[in-house]
Order: structure tokens, then sequence, then C-alpha cells
């Protein structure tokens, strides 16, 4: 799944199979940019892939959300895409 961060900054993915994300057109290095993500988790787990490009708070990537949950990630990235920011911004809406 691919999120064209050209075309906004908050993004909604409601999961369906094991799920890969990648991030395209951000905007040029040296203008910071940032974008939300909420992921619905289906009552049959799927597993979720990021970027290599994500550095994620505490180093290592959160857990999906559980069983019928939703959870809210954050991401910044100041260098075009080379590197962005992850975030946990909440866990086990639902």
């Amino acid at each position: 799944t691919t999120l064209d961060l050209s075309a906004g900054t908050n993004f909604s993915v409601t999961l369906s199979v094991n799920t890969t994300f990648a991030f395209n057109n951000p905007p040029s290095s040296g203008t910071a940019y940032a974008f939300t993500l909420v992921v619905t988790q289906p009552s049959s787990a799927k597993t979720i892939a990021w970027p290599s490009s994500v550095d994620w708070a505490g180093g290592a990537a959160p857990d999906a959300p559980g069983n019928s949950e939703v959870n809210a990630y954050g991401f910044m990235t100041r260098d075009g895409g080379t590197t962005y920011y992850g975030f946990l911004g909440g866990a086990a809406f639902g």
C-alpha cells in the first residue's frame, strides 16, 4: 500500500491482507513534512511491514493493532524522505 504524500497529511487504511507500506512523493529536502496514518485491524490479525527508511521512536516498530482495534501513527521527514521519524500516537482504540 503506497501513501501518496503529495495528496495530503492524513491517511486511513483498513487492513484486509498482510500489508507493506510505502511512502511516495514527500516534499524536497529541507522542507519539514508530517503526516498521520490510522490503521484499522479486522477481526483476524494482519501484519504490517514498514519502509526501511522509518526510524522508530524507541528503536523498533510498534506492534500492529490487535484484532478489531485501531492504531494511530505519526511520521515526519525533513530530508525528502530519506529518513522518516515514526511514532505510535495511540493504540488499541476500538
